[in-house]
């Protein structure tokens, strides 16, 4: 097996909305905001390489929005990801499995593209199974009134017009993969757990943004059923620490992977390393 980070460049997000309670004296030491409050994260996805099979875990916010929507998010970088994969020597159609975490824009944008004509949405990886939960497509499909915005009609609905779409709690997957699910940021997100050099690292999407969250109570503003956050928190960083997995990060905008330990604080930072650095 070999593992592959993809970056999709970085954005901005308000740092109050990314911490939720935790006060600005405290985030900011660990994610420095600008004058406009906004911090700087990433966009990291991750290329799971297994024989013939080549999984891509998200896809980043994708090129297909308009000037007005990207504006809000302050882009930096190449965030589209048919480039980046070009970049490793890889095309769109060698993807094999797209696995989407959740269906949220930052996520998922990139499964889906303008057609040639510019007339409609196709799918980006057109060789590929496309994977959610079963009771995510159901959440994002029928999207509560605080969620909509993140919930693109653009980046969801194509991916079951094309016939490419399976679920991953219902459909056969690979049995070199497991999963972890987690319900408070929104409902039924997906944590890929692979086996990599001895080590298991588990895909964090948004259950931990950055090692700035790493304490429990550090929850974001954007999640939907905060208390569950908290639970879905303690469950699997108690299993993090437990097996000593690596938390691969996919909002991090400086650091790619870390490690938990426990102390008399509880839960916090052990260390932090790049992917490559695994032996």
């Amino acid at each position: 097996m070999n593992l592959h980070v993809i970056n999709t460049g970085l954005f901005k997000l308000d740092g109050g909305a990314m911490f939720g309670v935790v006060p600005k004296t405290i985030w900011q030491k660990t994610n420095p905001a600008d004058n406009n409050n906004m911090c700087t994260w990433a966009m990291r996805c991750l290329l799971i390489e297994h024989n013939s099979k080549l999984i891509l875990v998200d896809t980043g916010i994708g090129n297909k929005q308009d000037a007005k929507f990207f504006s809000h998010y302050f882009l930096d970088g190449d965030n589209d990801i048919v480039s980046n994969l070009n970049k490793k020597g890889i095309a769109a159609e060698d993807i094999s499995d797209v696995v989407l975490t959740h269906l949220h824009f930052d996520h998922c944008g990139g499964a889906i593209k303008n057609n040639s004509a510019r007339t409609g949405f196709e799918t980006t990886f057109k060789n590929a199974q496309y994977w959610s939960h079963s009771q995510h497509w159901e959440w994002a499909t029928k999207p509560n009134d605080r969620e909509k915005a993140s919930f693109l009609k653009e980046n969801i609905l194509p991916i079951s017009e094309s016939g490419q779409l399976k679920f991953i709690d219902k459909d056969p997957f690979y049995d070199f993969i497991s999963f972890e699910y987690s319900y408070g940021h929104t409902e039924s997100m997906i944590h890929p757990i692979v086996e990599y050099k001895g080590k298991k690292i588990m895909y964090m999407a948004d259950l931990l943004p950055s090692v700035g969250h790493i304490p429990l109570p550090y929850i974001m503003g954007y999640d939907t059923r905060p208390l569950l956050t908290l639970e879905d928190r303690k469950r699997i960083f108690k299993r993090l620490e437990a097996e000593q997995m690596v938390l691969f990060l996919e909002h991090d905008s400086v650091n790619e992977c870390c490690t938990l330990q426990m102390t008399e604080k509880g839960i916090r930072l052990d260390e932090t390393f790049s992917l490559n650095a695994i032996v």
